[in-house]
């Protein structure tokens, strides 16, 4: 495929212009006989009706450039022949979930989202139990599989939608306005998403999607509570009755969980919603999530895991989950064109985050030597009884946690929430004392590591002292993972390169030129606003658009306006 080297973006003032026109265009248009949608003036095209986003979570660059050379993903080929691949896609920053989906979906960063990992700190939140909002602050938050009442008391998920509501155990509280009250996860986002602004400013509008944790990611709703009107409660956590395993014990058995949003997506392209039981609208904005990929970058190499060197060559779990992501691809696209949506249908292929490292030669498992370091220093509990680590019961998120200790979060990234924030300056000299990898160090001694805290970290990430942000994040070598587990051998959630460079692939019907490789750098909050701009929606209706100033993906204004 050829390469081409794009013009660079647009001036303020003529985005504004083409901003503007667009929304016109948007406001003026007639309805579509079919679709219920305008078409686009200058052409007999149909302008684009829905938007569907997909996350194939662990997808790098790399992934999607071997695999189509290699002609080992026809769909992802096809995708990319009729519409324009981003070879220098990156998240912002950080690669866990909850800021990969972020990204994509409020186009900010955790700065704009206060969304750093689903398990995470905030000096500001009171404990589940304090209903009054009378004791201390400072709580472990804990927004994942365990959100679900399943999981309450430390009960088995022993259902595929987590129980069909939150565990109250794991909801905290904030006093707002001097009234204590429950932070649910679409509390905890602190700006809007796309689903809210779509349904918002699109007359009969229906949004949908479909993620991992069936509760823990309600965060999609958006601050109103009410963003996503068809918010499939999947958990991938619960236990399969057919194998007493959850869907993550291999990746074969991922694939079925995965097969139930390839299913909810299709059934809403029938006119259905994702369960099939029932009538619906044709989602303007729709997609989902999945990890059949990830699981088996993640699984260990001598088991035929992730990836066989530094090229991305992949193992024989990877090849397959490849295969299977690709004909998932295919399904979708097929019943779109089954059901006359493919050309009024724009389609967004992507991930939350990559996955590191890639070259198994350079994984370092030496334990969890960051948090070990800290807790010897006195900067946390030096018995590990860090908020939810030191439950009255042992199980996690059953509200019994400590509060007030900070935290740290480690995979191949430490985000570190300090007990003390005066102790700032000590806590980094410890850190940087200690920067070998040879114990009790923290193996961040190379040319790509560091360690952020202070003002460049404020700048990029937001103040600590506000209470969400991080005193201090350890980006240690590429290849670490703070772990000595040894059921995995990949990871993410930090900024390493496998971690942050991903796949991106957008189709948009009636694309001026097709086939095309954009190689300027590109972020992942990108595509939030370039998903309002293909509905003629105004991207700063996106209030992280707005803060971050995040622009749409560049040469996007040909397609249609």
């Amino acid at each position: 495929m050829k390469r081409r080297k794009l013009r660079a973006p647009l001036s303020r003032a003529l985005t504004a212009s083409v901003m503007a026109l667009a929304v016109s265009h948007a406001a003026n248009a007639q309805p579509d006989d079919h679709h219920g949608r305008d078409r686009d003036r200058d052409s007999n095209r149909p302008a684009v009706s829905h938007v569907l986003l997909i996350s194939f979570d662990g997808l790098h660059e790399q992934d999607v450039a071997r695999c189509i050379a290699s002609n080992a993903c026809s769909n992802i080929a096809l995708l990319a022949k009729a519409g324009t691949t981003y070879s220098r896609a990156f998240t912002p920053g950080l690669s866990d979930s909850f800021p990969g989906l972020a990204a994509l979906v409020t186009g900010g960063s955790p700065k704009s989202a206060g969304l750093f990992y689903d398990v995470s700190y905030d000096r500001t939140l009171y404990a589940p139990s304090d209903t009054t909002c009378s004791g201390q602050q400072g709580w472990n938050v804990v927004f994942d599989e365990t959100t679900g009442i399943d999981a309450q008391n430390g009960g088995a998920l022993v259902h595929l939608n987590g129980g069909g509501g939150f565990n109250p155990q794991a909801i905290p509280h904030a006093k707002i306005d001097g009234v204590c009250k429950p932070v649910y996860p679409h509390d905890y986002l602190k700006t809007n998403t796309l689903f809210e602004v779509i349904k918002q400013n699109v007359p009969n509008a229906r949004t949908a999607w479909a993620d991992k944790h069936a509760w823990g990611y309600d965060w999609l709703n958006g601050p109103s509570g009410q963003g996503v009107d068809d918010l499939m409660r999947t958990e991938i956590n619960s236990i399969d009755p057919a194998t007493k395993t959850d869907y993550t014990d291999v990746y074969t058995h991922t694939e079925k969980f995965d097969d139930y949003h390839v299913q909810a997506i299709i059934n809403q392209i029938d006119g259905k919603t994702s369960t099939g039981d029932a009538k619906a609208a044709v989602p303007t904005v729709f997609g989902g999530n999945f990890q059949t990929l990830s699981v088996a970058q993640k699984a260990p190499v001598a088991k035929g895991g992730g990836y066989l060197d530094a090229s991305f060559t992949p193992g024989p779990q990877v090849n397959a989950a490849i295969a299977y992501i690709d004909a998932s691809l295919g399904r979708i696209v097929a019943e779109l064109k089954q059901r006359g949506l493919y050309q009024s249908t724009a389609i967004i292929v992507t991930s939350k985050h990559g996955q590191s490292p890639a070259d198994h030669s350079k994984l370092v498992k030496n334990g969890d030597t960051l948090s070990k370091l800290l807790e010897a220093n006195n900067y946390l509990d030096s018995n590990g009884s860090i908020g939810q680590a030191a439950t009255k019961s042992g199980n996690l998120n059953d509200g019994t946690g400590l509060v007030g200790t900070g935290f740290v979060q480690t995979d191949d990234v430490g985000l570190v929430w300090l007990r003390d924030q005066n102790q700032l300056a000590a806590a980094v000299k410890t850190l940087k004392d200690n920067l070998s990898c040879n114990a009790p160090g923290i193996c961040a001694d190379g040319p790509h590591a560091y360690i952020l805290y202070g003002e460049p970290l404020a700048a990029r990430f937001g103040d600590p002292a506000q209470g969400r942000t991080p005193d201090i994040i350890v980006q240690p070598n590429p290849g670490v993972i703070y772990t000595s587990s040894t059921s995995k051998d990949e990871e993410h959630g930090g900024n390493a390169p496998d971690d942050s460079h991903l796949g991106l692939v957008v189709y948009v019907p009636g694309e001026r030129h097709a086939g095309r490789t954009v190689d300027e750098r590109v972020h992942t909050t990108q595509v939030a606003p370039t998903i309002l701009r293909l509905l003629g929606l105004d991207p700063r209706l996106l209030n992280a658009v707005v803060r971050e100033d995040t622009h749409s993906l560049p040469e996007t204004d040909d397609r249609r306006f």
